[in-house]
């Protein structure tokens, strides 16, 4: 099937992830409509969409949007490439495993929200809100800041370039960067951006970019929370002002990741 069959079907394969779905803003194009499909057909920048939605998981709880997203990324860098990846066991409790043939071990290694973060990263509990010590104050932490993402994603021995968007930030630059590295294979985006300023409802939240289409200037976002939004295109001064907001300590920005040398 040549490339174009194949994006011709790509809203019947992944249209769930528009389900439900909510009203946008009037500059966010979803997923599933025809004008999203154009963009991603004419689109030079996307050698990042295929394994990212290869790879793809959702998030069933609404507060690991950052492990999710951290699993995608080491799945699609280093799934059916690498030996001795983390094994996550909790999707067959141990008394179902008494059925089993007697040692039969039906668990895959790959990456899940469950396994990404380890003894260098902040912990499960603390990204559940177990109060972490922050400005010389006990106080709950939920999710992960685009600082601890990136962290989680070094404890991993990925490279890992961080990007701040404050008031400096030149969206020129920023708009570069990102095309730059979407049209680049191995190399992903993951922005950390607040949901209010695109339109959307919640707070801030975190996933990978999958596409940039420069007849539009407009990024593909594969938000991983489709109970919350589905995939959208977004406008780059948009995206931008959306990292371009605070976030704790500092403001919130993007991730560059690619695998360790």
């Amino acid at each position: 099937m040549n490339p174009t069959a194949i994006l011709s079907l790509l809203p019947l394969l992944f249209g769930f992830l528009a389900f439900p779905v909510q009203s946008c803003a009037a500059d966010l194009v979803t997923w599933k409509s025809g004008e999203s499909l154009t963009r991603l057909a004419r689109a030079s920048h996307k050698k990042d969409f295929f394994p990212l939605s290869n790879n793809f998981i959702s998030q069933d709880n609404a507060i690991f949007c950052g492990p999710v997203s951290s699993a995608i990324v080491l799945n699609a860098l280093r799934l059916g490439k690498r030996d001795g990846l983390p094994i996550d066991r909790q999707s067959i409790i141990a008394e179902e495993r008494n059925w089993l043939p007697a040692g039969a071990d039906p668990f895959y290694g790959k990456y899940t929200p469950n396994n990404v973060l380890n003894e260098r990263t902040k912990s499960r509990l603390e990204v559940l809100g177990k109060p972490i010590l922050i400005k010389g104050t006990l106080t709950s932490d939920f999710g992960l800041q685009l600082r601890q993402l990136a962290q989680v994603l070094r404890s991993h021995d990925l490279n890992v370039v961080m990007r701040i968007v404050d008031e400096t930030a030149d969206t020129s630059a920023i708009r570069r960067e990102l095309a730059t590295n979407l049209a680049v294979a191995d190399d992903f985006v993951l922005i950390n951006y607040a949901r209010k300023t695109l339109g959307q409802r919640g707070g801030g939240h975190i996933s990978p970019l999958g596409a940039y289409d420069e007849a539009s200037d407009s990024f593909l976002v594969m938000d991983v929370n489709p109970n919350r939004a589905p995939w959208v295109w977004v406008a780059t001064d948009d995206l931008i002002a959306a990292m371009r907001t605070f976030d704790t300590v500092e403001n919130r920005g993007y991730l560059l990741v690619s695998e360790g040398r």
